[in-house]
């Protein structure tokens, strides 16, 4: 099998399998749920039926728990080319806590994708199948009722390789084992963590990073710059958007940029956001952006708001981001490209502890925001920085080239499955000695 995942191209079949408990659900939500189904699917059994998960054959080695609605499902995606390259050789089977979500997803990969709601529902569902390693994108609440199954092996991991505070918790010693990406993140547990197993802990890269991506953006003879903010976060500790404090004035230092298309590709949520700020700034970039490109259009400046932001990442000469995983999967993808990291927080101590990144970057903060466009005009032509950023996607990432995580990952998986396997032959032949 080659290391590097097919071009990824956009999905519309069904799952093979969408089974939908509608028992004890109200009359009315019933009787919406049934008629999407028989629209979704067709016939009068199977989805429409009033299913009972006690018994019911639904044969995996391995299930990926999601419990969110719609609105994190892009921590799903990110990983379903990989999940269906992992079905290949062990069969996968997608679990959904959320019935949007359910039918959202279902409609974007060839993944049996299974809708259940109820505890006792997945409890019946995992007494009644052989699984032996479950998956985690997140660390969403009804991910410990998935784990009240004691026959398999839990596994994190995760959406993205970040210096955010969020992505170390003690929520993570509930797995089984943390996928995680390189020496890096192992630093972040130990540094945030009174106690962590290290044991626990296996770097495998980031397997969405072997993707090939089809080109968002047409050919351009001008230098693209790549602004990619995240959202606001959970709370006030994990906000490192830049939208709401610098957003515009970025933009404006990037138009400013000789011989350049601007490209702005917010996080998904920043366009939801629901604070005043953030989205009074995100409409003024969207609008300062498309009059630029108005009154210049061979410059071809746009905002992307779907589409994959790594396929933008590998087609950007320099970006500028916030502390997010996107920056990260710049370091891999594009050593050799400046990065501009912002600072909301215009702590230049603190960020250096919090994301060591910023040692190959240039840092964007309120005294320096005004001087961007000539930082980045002079970046472009000489990058000191460079080699820093070399060392810093070894600490990273380790020596994983590209093509190499996926593989890792496949391997990690695999592994699971045969410990589990011997640890339940072991536990059954003691069971039976006992007796």
């Amino acid at each position: 099998m080659s290391s590097q995942l097919p071009t990824v191209q956009p999905s519309r079949q069904p799952s093979v399998s969408a089974l939908a408990r509608v028992k004890r659900v109200p009359l009315a939500a019933r009787a919406r749920l049934r008629s999407y189904l028989q629209r979704r699917y067709g016939g009068t059994r199977g989805p429409l039926a009033n299913v009972a998960f006690a018994n019911m054959s639904m044969p995996a080695d391995a299930v990926v728990h999601f419990p969110d609605d719609i609105e994190k499902l892009y921590q799903l995606e990110q990983w379903l080319p990989v999940l269906e390259e992992l079905d290949r050789r062990r069969p996968v089977l997608l679990l959904m806590r959320n019935f949007r979500a359910f039918r959202v997803v279902s409609g974007r990969t060839h993944l049996r994708t299974l809708y259940v709601r109820r505890f006792a529902d997945l409890m019946d569902l995992y007494d009644g199948n052989d699984y032996k390693v479950a998956l985690y994108v997140n660390n969403g609440y009804t991910n410990f009722q998935s784990l009240a199954s004691s026959r398999m092996f839990h596994v994190h991991i995760g959406h993205g390789e970040s210096d955010k505070i969020c992505m170390v918790s003690h929520q993570n010693r509930a797995y089984d084992r943390v996928l995680v990406a390189g020496g890096a993140a192992v630093t972040r547990h130990q540094l945030a963590l009174l106690e962590v197993d290290l044991d626990k802990l296996l770097p495998i890269g980031r397997p969405q990073l072997d993707l090939d991506f089809p080109p968002l953006l047409p050919p351009s003879t001008r230098r693209t710059l790549l602004y990619a903010p995240t959202w606001e976060g959970e709370n006030s500790a994990n906000n490192y958007t830049s939208v709401d404090c610098y957003g515009v004035r970025i933009v404006e230092e990037l138009l400013r940029v000789p011989d350049a298309r601007v490209v702005y590709r917010p996080h998904p949520r920043v366009g939801t956001s629901s604070l005043p700020d953030m989205a009074q700034a995100h409409q003024r970039i969207c609008q300062l952006i498309d009059s630029a490109a108005t009154a210049d259009t061979a410059a071809d400046h746009r905002v992307e708001l779907t589409g994959p932001v790594l396929a933008l990442v590998r087609e950007c000469d320099a970006m500028v981001a916030d502390v997010s995983s996107v920056g990260l999967d710049f370091l891999y993808l594009r050593t050799d490209r400046p990065l501009f990291l912002t600072d909301r927080r215009n702590d230049r101590a603190q960020l250096a502890m919090d994301a060591p990144v910023c040692e190959g970057a240039d840092v964007v903060d309120a005294s320096t925001v005004s001087e961007l466009a000539e930082t980045i005009t002079k970046r472009l032509e000489h990058d000191e920085l460079r080699e820093t950023r070399l060392r810093l996607r070894q600490m990273y990432f380790g020596d994983v080239a590209v093509g190499e995580s996926t593989q890792r990952f496949m391997n990690a998986v695999e592994e699971l499955v045969e410990a589990r396997d011997q640890l339940i032959r072991r536990h059954e032949t003691h069971a039976m000695t006992a007796g």
